[in-house]
């Protein structure tokens, strides 16, 4: 009888070691290393294989633009990039309880109405309990195929006798390939899995979702590679106890990975949000110290958004800085700024700066809305409700201009605002029939000169 082989291979990053160690050289992590069979190769794969391809050069290759399926939720086909693709592969990730699975049976819903044939594959939840969440979402229709199953082998068995025209498979992490000895989720059934949906999307050419399960750093769980086989990468956000959801691309191999779509949870399912920018400044308080309005671009789609700042005098020696929605050192380096160029005493003040919403803001644009209500909460002066600050701030004090600034100041004033902040650089690119102030600035100076009065 052959010995049979094993091998330890972290469940973290795929790191493969011949004997156990306590801490993986790879990634660094504790206790990850888990022993695995090894499986034999067949060595003369290559040499009895008849379906070998013939390299062609690039102008032999022949395509054509394929019509997209539309999701029927605008938000979901914005973000991946105007519909999905066929024979894709769409990786769906999110904390738990975050509405994955509802989505995506929303999804299902849409296309089976719309005549398509839905392969619902679940590995989590029996016929049954799919069945009940179904009838919340009122789920009907003769095209939508559910069935319970792990094993790749009778799944894929079960995809060449429906032929759908998509499939679904909630999760990834509990398929299993009945050849590998090691159990459900590791990292080698993970990327057999993956790689088994790939091979049947890429020859079939049926677009597959997929939901995978997140650590609790936020991140995909199983390997990295999991990430870089798919064609599309989305994440679902939010707050599980908070209404609003952001479903964001952090890659797309067929559209922009800077496109997000915002959602409400209701009873009945998932809503889209068409107007976030009047959603996220719902409730504002007006002439409250420390709150600004800024516009972010998320994409192609601006999107006003409430800074909120709290400073109060600190009763450590240390004081402390807090940022929600927001990049902790970029908040740092503006208070900086502020007490450097300015003047302000901020080294004996805590400070809390929230994004209102859930959003995360990443981009420079949102600098001057940062400091605006840091300085508006210092001073004890509200800023004028119906002004917006746009534009990014140097370390020497200067404001520097934005991208799309015109496309910006078009959606403050479509929701009613009266003034608009703007780098003056970017005055030049401004028409001059719009129907809102529009004020140029060159410094910090000059911006809380026009917000705070000096």
């Amino acid at each position: 009888m052959a010995k049979v082989k094993t091998k330890f291979v972290c469940q973290e990053c795929g790191y493969e070691s011949p004997k156990w160690m306590g801490k993986c050289p790879e990634c660094g992590v504790w206790n990850s290393l888990v022993e695995e069979f090894e499986n034999e190769i067949n060595k003369n794969y290559i040499a009895t294989t008849t379906n070998i391809l013939t390299p062609l050069t690039v102008d032999e290759i022949e395509v054509t633009e394929e019509e997209r399926l539309k999701t029927g939720l605008d938000e979901l086909d914005r973000v991946l990039g105007g519909g999905i693709v066929r024979g894709s592969l769409v990786l769906v990730g999110g904390d738990p309880g975050i509405g994955k699975s509802t989505l995506l049976l929303q999804v299902s819903k849409n296309l089976s109405l719309d005549g398509k044939r839905v392969f619902y594959i679940s590995g989590e939840e029996s016929e049954k309990q799919i069945k009940l969440r179904a009838q919340r979402l009122n789920v009907k229709g003769t095209n939508l195929f559910i069935v319970s199953e792990t094993n790749l082998d009778i799944i894929e068995r079960h995809i060449k006798n429906l032929k759908p025209d998509i499939v679904i498979v909630d999760s990834i992490q509990t398929m299993f390939k009945i050849d590998l000895q090691s159990a459900p989720g590791s990292v080698s059934q993970v990327r057999e899995s993956t790689l088994t949906f790939m091979r049947i999307a890429k020859s079939l050419s049926i677009p597959i979702f997929i939901v995978g399960h997140v650590t609790k750093e936020g991140a995909i769980a199983g390997p990295r590679v999991l990430e870089h086989m798919v064609d599309t990468v989305l994440y679902f956000e939010g707050e599980r106890h908070h209404t609003y959801r952001v479903i964001r691309a952090v890659k797309n191999r067929f559209g922009s990975t800077n496109e997000i779509g915002i959602f409400e949870m209701k009873g009945d399912g998932l809503k889209e949000v068409l107007n976030p920018s009047e959603v996220m400044l719902s409730g504002r308080p007006e002439n409250v110290p420390g709150s600004a309005v800024v516009c972010s671009l998320e994409g192609t789609r601006p999107v006003l958004v409430e800074i909120q700042a709290l400073t109060s005098a600190t009763a450590f020696g240390m004081p402390r800085r807090m940022a929600t929605g927001i990049d902790y050192n970029r908040v740092v380096l503006l208070m900086a700024v502020l007490e450097k160029r300015v003047g302000m005493q901020l080294q004996t003040f805590d400070a809390y700066i929230n994004v209102v919403g859930g959003l995360k803001l990443d981009e420079p644009a949102c600098d001057l809305g940062i400091v605006c209500a840091i300085a508006s909460s210092f001073r004890n002066i509200p800023i004028d409700s119906k002004t917006v600050v746009i534009g990014e701030l140097g370390l020497t004090g200067e404001v520097r201009g934005v991208n799309f600034i015109e496309k910006r100041i078009l959606e403050a004033q479509k929701l009613g605002f009266e003034r608009c902040i703007v780098p003056f650089e970017n005055l030049k690119s401004i028409e001059d029939n719009l129907d809102i102030n529009v004020i140029g600035v060159k410094n910090i100076y000059e911006v809380l000169e026009e917000v705070l009065g000096g």
